[in-house]
């Protein structure tokens, strides 16, 4: 009496997407390595990122499609699939965070407590080298009028201290957010205004953006004003005001602190 011997299906595409979502996680966490290493060039490593990213969206699609003939045919691979489709999903969660935070925000590469009269970045030699030899350029008027419709709340800090105590905690701040401070000025001179220019570079990614901070004398004290910009990219997703934010936060709890 012979057997009849079944061959169950075997779909291709649960394999490959494992293979695939293994490969997204080893160029994006190669391309993470780039993009915080100082000497490495930077357009490079976003463009490894985003191919990393490409492939993860590679990998879910061929593990919907091997989810779909398992469904349909009975196909072995389903451990296999879900798999790829789990390693993927890690790889493409904060990307997705990101696309989803974008979508509320204005695009927006520049915000400053001070619209009208934004803080100007220095020119000198050494803050040109830090920032990649670029100069963030000013917003239009249509930027301006995006930033105060998505941050209203960014507003200048005036602090009723005088301009030297203000810049101690402007420099005390900068440090404890662990900010590249590039050059610094006390408030004095002819213009009366201090100045400090840092590089600030995201927590995960490790990108930088450029960050001025003006201190202005006043009657009643200091007024401090704090202008971020991006320095890759035609949006900020939100980055520019939390340096702001956390910055400005930083300051009013030294600032408690010493009363």
């Amino acid at each position: 009496m012979r057997r009849l011997i079944v061959v169950e299906p075997v779909t291709r595409a649960a394999p490959w997407a494992l293979r695939l979502a293994w490969l997204s996680l080893a160029v994006v966490g190669l391309a993470l390595l780039l993009v915080r290493d100082p000497r490495a060039e930077t357009d490079a490593a976003l463009a490894a990122l985003g191919s990393g990213v490409g492939l993860a969206m590679l990998a879910v699609l061929l593990a919907l499609a091997a989810f779909v003939r398992i469904w349909r045919e009975g196909a072995r691979g389903l451990g296999i699939a879900v798999g790829g489709l789990v390693l993927a999903a890690l790889v493409l969660a904060y990307p997705a965070f990101m696309a989803a935070r974008g979508a509320m925000l204005p695009a927006l590469t520049d915000v400053s407590t001070d619209v009208e009269n934004p803080p100007a970045f220095s020119r000198s030699r050494a803050a040109w080298e830090a920032r990649g030899r670029r100069l963030p350029r000013d917003s239009s008027p249509a930027a301006r009028a995006l930033q105060r419709e998505a941050y209203p709340q960014i507003a200048p800090l005036t602090l009723d201290l005088g301009p030297d105590e203000a810049f101690a905690l402007a420099m005390k701040a900068a440090q404890n957010r662990k900010w590249q401070v590039v050059e610094s000025y006390k408030p004095g001179g002819r213009i009366g205004n201090g100045r400090i220019e840092a590089v600030v570079r995201s927590r995960l990614l490790g990108l930088p953006y450029d960050v001025t901070v003006r201190l202005h004398p006043r009657a009643d004290g200091t007024r401090i004003d704090v202008r971020s910009a991006t320095r890759f990219g035609d949006r900020d997703f939100g980055q520019n005001a939390d340096h702001i934010r956390a910055y400005l936060d930083e300051i009013g709890n030294l600032a408690l602190a010493v009363k």
